[in-house]
């Protein structure tokens, strides 16, 4: 049984907040500071290059790729860090489509998030072979998977209402139509429980800045089945992606597995804080996970109804069709997020009028969900987020 009271002692939540924006940017270890300090006085100052060998720095991705594979329901060594979100989802859909050649189709859904969408625009556009990219509602997805389809590229949970697909089913649904299946595990990865091998997923990336608190910036992950680790051409041939990047080929010769999803240099500095941060996952069990979300989600919820009648669930109400994370609808979303945030209660808005809740049970609490929903209900009782403060956009929402 997890002891959350244990896991929250890790982290710093500074003085009078109640953070449920864990679904956007996780939350500081309290050892991730020292952590950064040792790596960078004593590895980076006193090492010097040595580092790379000495401190294992070029090993980090691989390592560090394991400590997420274990979250996500992923064998050792199927599970490689490093870049951004965005470069990963642009490598697997490379991958993906150059698998099925004589397919012209991709299929997401209007709910994914837009670097998603971005990045299979822009590859479309790239290659310039008569692809197509559809977006029908999240709803609807599975009546667009046919003989027609390439590759299936969908988001697990939506980042606006937490809407959750059915991995195994649409997997399964894909497959039998001749397609691959890509997954976006960016607010699945610590929040849910995931089973890539059991899904038998081809391929599947995401981001460790959410929910497992790798801080801003943190490296995204790409994860490739084992039948494809050794086929899947990267369509970004990094020199780290090599089979042997220290013979100095002039020609690319891919790696063996995985590691052939290797681009650039590793951030070695925020790996360590990532690595320092898995940490808090030891003796976590996912299952222990998901129920706690539940139950904070299923609470949250009962209470901000029956206190503020004004806003709208956006999120499933049925818990098992949701991830961890609730939204409701608000017209002035906007301004009533900036009043609760002023009054140290921190979640986020997405537009046109959604405020959003993150449920990370590795430090929040059923005191800190009646905390936030008597917060809440003041500030929609007093009409508190009407003042001109709180309708001013600032760049981040």
């Amino acid at each position: 049984m997890t002891d959350f009271a244990a896991t929250k002692s890790l982290f710093h939540i500074p003085e009078g907040v109640i953070y449920l924006d864990g679904n956007s940017l996780g939350v500081l270890p309290k050892t991730a500071a020292n952590r950064a300090k040792e790596m960078i006085e004593q590895e980076w100052g006193e090492m010097l290059i040595r580092g790379w060998n000495d401190a294992k720095w070029m090993e980090q991705p691989e390592r560090v790729g394991n400590l997420v594979a274990r979250l996500i329901g992923a064998a050792p060594g199927t599970v490689v860090m490093g870049d951004t979100l965005s470069i990963k989802v642009y490598q697997a859909l490379a991958s993906a489509v150059e698998m099925r050649p004589d397919r012209k189709v991709i299929v997401s859904d209007n709910g994914n998030f837009p670097t998603d969408l971005y990045m299979a625009d822009g590859l479309i556009k790239s290659l310039d072979r008569g692809h197509v990219l559809k977006t029908p509602n999240p709803e609807d997805v599975e009546s667009l998977i046919n003989e027609d389809l390439a590759v299936l590229m969908l988001t697990q949970v939506d980042y606006r209402t937490g809407r959750m697909h059915d991995m195994k089913r649409l997997t399964d649904l894909a497959h039998a139509a001749g397609a691959l299946v890509i997954w976006d595990l960016a607010h699945s990865a610590g929040a849910v429980p995931v089973d890539l091998t059991g899904c038998n997923a081809d391929f599947a990336v995401g981001c460790t800045y959410k929910y497992l608190n790798g801080g801003p910036g943190a490296p995204a992950f790409i994860y490739v089945h084992p039948d494809h680790a050794k086929s899947a051409r990267p369509a970004l041939s990094g020199w780290l992606g090599h089979a042997a990047p220290f013979a100095f080929d002039p020609d690319y010769t891919p790696a063996p597995d995985v590691s052939r999803m290797r681009v650039g240099t590793p951030p070695v500095i925020q790996m360590t804080v990532l690595e320092e941060a898995m940490k808090a996952w030891d003796g976590v069990d996912m299952a222990d996970i998901r129920k706690r979300s539940i139950e904070l989600c299923e609470q949250f919820i009962a209470g901000v109804e029956a206190n503020c009648p004004m806003l709208e669930l956006a999120s499933p109400r049925n818990p098992q069709e949701r991830g961890s994370q609730v939204s409701f609808k608000f017209d002035q979303g906007y301004a009533v997020m900036q009043a609760l945030i002023a009054h140290g209660v921190i979640g986020d808005f997405r537009a046109p009028d959604v405020i959003r809740f993150g449920f990370t049970p590795l430090y929040i609490d059923k005191g800190d969900v009646d905390g936030a929903v008597k917060i809440l209900a003041e500030i929609m009782e007093t009409r508190a987020w009407d003042k001109p403060e709180f309708h001013k956009r600032n760049a981040v929402t």
